[in-house]
């Protein structure tokens, strides 16, 4: 989140005598939430558009993501790995496979330590644990630290 302060008035010294805060925030990118819980995706949907982020479509299974992302091309796939058809790892393999520009993140209830070498070798940008999905942890992930 950016902030700008403004000066309302100058005094005869040349010191602000009030200013106005207005925040604004940066656009993030393009995402799709991919999770087969319906109260987790509206969440974590009004959560990233909060911090700037254009939630440009949901899936339930990972054949439907494989679909929405081939079809929209978000700039992020946020991908839960346990899904109802298959994992997000097959998922995220299907989608480096179709030759997707997309950024996946894997996410999960579980920590990251259940998955231990899966989401290195996956074709992903990495993992983030369903509560500590933010914007901030999204941008800092995505810039190459894992939060």
């Amino acid at each position: 989140m950016l902030a700008r302060v403004f000066p309302l008035c100058r005094s005869h010294g040349g010191e602000h005598t009030e200013t106005v805060i207005a925040k604004f925030q940066a656009q993030q990118g393009t995402l799709v939430v991919v999770d087969d819980h319906a109260r987790f995706r509206q969440v974590v949907s009004e959560r990233l558009a909060a911090a700037g982020w254009r939630i440009v479509g949901e899936a339930t299974t990972g054949a439907a993501a494989i679909d929405l992302v081939a079809r929209l091309a978000p700039d992020v796939v946020l991908l839960d790995v346990v899904l109802p058809d298959m994992d997000g790892f097959a998922v995220a393999d299907r989608l480096a496979a179709a030759g997707s520009a997309s950024a996946v993140v894997l996410t999960s209830g579980h920590e990251r330590r259940d998955f231990a070498g899966r989401v290195q070798a996956a074709p992903v940008r990495g993992f983030l644990p369903k509560e500590m999905i933010s914007g901030h942890s999204l941008a800092t992930l995505l810039a190459g630290d894992q939060p």
